[in-house]
């Protein structure tokens, strides 16, 4: 993975609950959430991650702050399909520039 990108990212936890988060160096961030690192967020901390549901690169801070905004307001059902289909278009068209984002899991 390039350091120089920003990552989204979904995680299912145990009780089958969604994080959402944004990182630059995801291997990182991920070992700190499922190792429950200090540095982890305060979700994971208390909610154990068992599985990678989606991974999108953008080239900048902005937009990966942009998608994890509009990912977060999504209903629980919105963001299984979001999963499913990954069809960022259908969601989002309106409000991101969907083409910046690309889907790397």
């Amino acid at each position: 993975m390039e350091k120089d990108k920003y990552y989204v990212y979904m995680l299912r936890c145990e009780d089958n609950s969604i994080y959402t988060g944004i990182t630059n160096d995801f291997n990182r961030r991920i070992n700190e959430h499922i190792s429950k690192d200090k540095k982890c967020a305060k979700y994971t901390l208390n909610h154990n991650v068992v599985k990678i549901e989606a991974l999108w690169q953008t080239e900048n801070r902005v937009l990966a702050s942009k998608l994890e905004f509009w990912i977060k307001k999504l209903s629980k059902a919105q963001k299984e399909e979001l999963i499913r289909t990954n069809n960022l278009d259908t969601l989002f068209s309106e409000k991101l520039e969907t083409q910046k984002y690309e889907r790397i899991n």
